[in-house]
């Protein structure tokens, strides 16, 4: 028999599964990486909060820089895989045999696992932002807190949308370790498909294609919105709302392709 053949029977007899896993994969990636994202922006800002005077607060300053410190190396150290194990099981070890709902557990390892890198991907998007703007900020009497929502988070959320969108295509593909505590998402499917029709090859080449389409459609949908939010190429600076002669075109530079 050839490969379309198998691809055709295990279509046939399991397609509708793979789907449901599909959705569970889009699902899991979507919820698990907002909810990073917020992680990693509340992290990010405890993180750049300046030194302060007052004892207390210095002292619960280092132990929330420390714990967040912590939390970022050990879920950046550690396989996602291993962290699924080890949430899970150790829930149900600590509470009697008691299990989490298994697409519950999966947002909630997805979402552990991406706030501790986007923790480190806020801080290097505020530390990049030109300190004259919280010195700025300061000089009217606005707190640490103020000036970030309302002056360096929205700077901050434009510069790092290309790595938080590389994130959610990387959540896509990685909700497939997923499978080792019974998540039913995309790779779950496929591998319950291959053990039981004995059709492997065709059984993981329907999931490889899937991956493949759904990281590329994403990719370039998420690429349109960055286009989107960078404005138009020509723009006209208004230096004057009387004086014609004050406008100036301006051009943004087009990257060079080294």
């Amino acid at each position: 028999m050839s490969i379309f053949s198998d691809i055709a029977i295990v279509w046939s007899k399991y397609g509708m599964q793979i789907i449901s896993g599909i959705g569970n994969t889009v699902m899991i990636s979507i919820v698990g990486t907002l909810i990073g994202l917020v992680i990693g922006l509340f992290n990010g800002v405890i993180r750049t909060i300046p030194t302060v005077k007052n004892l207390f607060a210095r002292g619960f300053l280092r132990v929330a820089n420390w714990i967040i410190s912590t939390y970022v190396e050990v879920f950046r150290g550690t396989p996602m895989m291993v962290q699924a194990m080890i949430i899970f099981w150790g829930y149900a070890y600590m509470n009697g045999g008691a299990q989490l709902p298994l697409i519950p557990a999966g947002i909630v390892i997805v979402s552990i696992n991406t706030g501790a890198y986007i923790t480190e991907i806020v801080r290097g998007g505020i530390i990049s932002i030109d300190r004259g703007q919280f010195e700025g900020a300061m000089s009217i009497g606005m707190s640490h807190f103020s000036t970030m929502i309302h002056i360096i988070i929205p700077q901050v959320m434009r510069n790092i949308l290309p790595s938080v969108s590389n994130e959610f295509v990387v959540n896509i593909k990685d909700t497939s370790v997923l499978n080792v505590i019974g998540v039913t998402e995309l790779y779950f499917y496929a591998a319950s498909a291959a053990k039981n029709s004995y059709k492997v090859f065709a059984s993981y080449l329907i999931a490889c294609a899937i991956y493949f389409c759904l990281t590329f459609t994403i990719t370039r949908i998420l690429r349109l919105i960055e286009k989107r939010i960078e404005g138009k190429a020509n723009y006209t600076v208004f230096g004057s709302q009387s004086d014609v002669d004050s406008e100036i075109h301006l051009e943004k530079e087009e990257p060079v392709n080294v």
